[in-house]
């Protein structure tokens, strides 16, 4: 059992007596709009950041002994 052509135009002209054409027209806009940020997104985040061969800095740590019973570790960055 399927919808036929008079059941479509029937159900059609429903939803525009009750939302009317202007809130029809502002929810396709939209919609529309969220397909286009949606896709622009997925084409963006396809593409890397930065290139795969470049290193990350390494971070080291050294030592400060002012007192015996404590330490204080600095990081410095490694080049």
């Amino acid at each position: 059992m399927g919808f036929s052509t008079t059941h479509l135009i029937i159900f059609l002209v429903i939803i525009i007596v009750i939302f009317g054409t202007k809130k029809l027209r502002n929810i396709g806009s939209d919609l529309g709009g969220a397909v286009k940020g949606f896709k622009d997104g997925m084409k963006d985040g396809s593409t890397p950041d930065k290139p795969a061969d470049a290193t990350a800095p390494t971070l080291v740590a050294t030592e400060k002994t002012e007192a015996k019973s404590t330490i204080d570790v600095e990081a410095k960055i490694k080049s």
